[in-house]
């Protein structure tokens, strides 16, 4: 390490006597040091400190213009405060308070006038070797941390996914395709974005909306696939897959599992109060709200075992006629503009995402018109 230390520090030398800067750089080259800067007006130390970004400053305390205390004060603000980079100080004062008052201000070491070669040497050594030392543990912390969070977002990718799969296994039970979450999720993205809320939550949106359903993993066949009217009894069983879902996805404190069990729990509310829960109007939390309209808009265009499909129009028509009942009126006609002004396109991609009839752009927009 010695070898590595002398090769590869910088070192920067300020001294207002000329004489004085050239003994201490030959003092250090005869040792092996290479990366010397020497200079004798301490104006230029603050941009020549940027440049070089040095390892060991040699600073003299009583210097004309600007001295060696000022400078310390100025570069307390320069370096940050887990970094160690060593400064010692040159003077021919060693009364206490001029050591005090450089040890308060950041300074490590001493080195007295008139130099001893050997002293020379050691200190700045010893300096370099902490320093260095330091460097080294901080790029093994920061390699520990890229690995700590590198292993976090793996296990939380997998956690996610583990849901998702068990999301879309509920979702094959009465969606032949198993398409209808990630409808659901692509769908909500684009209401999250269409009424301007930021990047970051529009993809916790899209990412969290597909668990929507998840609770329906709970509730039994005969009754989810019933094709005829439901007993009250069944009704509140097929109503408890919001609590089912949440209970699953609740206790997480990462952002997207909380904001899935809010959207699991909620999404049956309606904007009058009618829903599983009665939560009315913005009570509802806003994410389960635009969830509320993709999810109705894409069981009505799709076929289910127990109901068959509308076209895009009827859907849109039930969004409108719903609009302040069942569904958040703002969202409602925002969600109506976007298939009217929109990528028609990208959208029936979305509405069709799966095998069989897709409409045409120009079959959408002569429903629509």
């Amino acid at each position: 390490m010695r070898k590595q230390i002398v090769q590869n520090s910088k070192i920067i030398i300020v001294d207002d006597q000329q004489a004085n800067v050239e003994l201490l750089r030959q003092i250090l080259q005869h040792h092996g040091f290479i990366g010397l800067h020497g200079f004798t007006d301490p104006r230029r130390f603050l941009q020549l400190f940027s440049e070089i970004d040095p390892d060991l400053v040699l600073l003299d305390l009583r210097m004309p213009h600007v001295d060696g205390l000022s400078l310390l004060k100025q570069l307390r603000s320069r370096v940050p405060q887990d970094a160690y980079l060593p400064f010692m100080i040159l003077t021919a004062d060693l009364s206490d308070r001029s050591k005090k008052e450089a040890l308060a201000l950041g300074a490590k070491d001493f080195l007295t006038k008139p130099f001893d070669q050997l002293e020379v040497v050691l200190r700045s050594y010893n300096l370099l070797e902490t320093r260095f030392l330091h460097v080294e543990l901080q790029n093994h912390n920061r390699t520990l941390e890229q690995k700590v969070r590198e292993r976090t977002r793996e296990l939380e990718e997998t956690r996610v996914e583990i849901l998702r799969r068990l999301a879309l296994a509920a979702e094959f039970r009465d969606d032949l395709t198993g398409q209808h979450t990630q409808r659901v999720g692509h769908l909500s993205g684009l209401l999250a974005r269409e009424i301007g809320l930021p990047e970051p939550e529009v993809e916790l949106i899209r990412e969290a909306a597909p668990l929507h359903d998840l609770g329906k993993i709970g509730i039994s066949d005969n009754i989810l696939l019933k094709q005829g009217k439901l007993t009250p009894e069944e009704y509140e069983i097929i109503k408890s897959h919001t609590e089912i879902g949440a209970k699953i996805l609740s206790g997480d404190r990462f952002p997207l599992l909380r904001l899935a069990e809010q959207i699991a729990l909620y999404h049956h509310e309606r904007w009058d109060g009618t829903g599983y829960k009665g939560l009315k109007g913005d009570n509802i939390p806003l994410p389960a709200r635009i969830v509320t309209i993709t999810d109705v808009f894409d069981v009505l265009t799709h076929a289910r075992p127990y109901k068959v499909s509308q076209s895009v129009e009827q859907a849109l028509e039930e969004i409108r006629g719903q609009s302040g009942r069942h569904f958040d009126p703002n969202l409602a006609e925002t969600f109506v503009k976007m298939f009217e002004s929109a990528d028609l396109q990208n959208l029936l991609e979305v509405v069709h995402s799966e095998t069989g009839e897709r409409l045409t752009t120009n079959a959408l927009t002569e429903s629509l018109t």
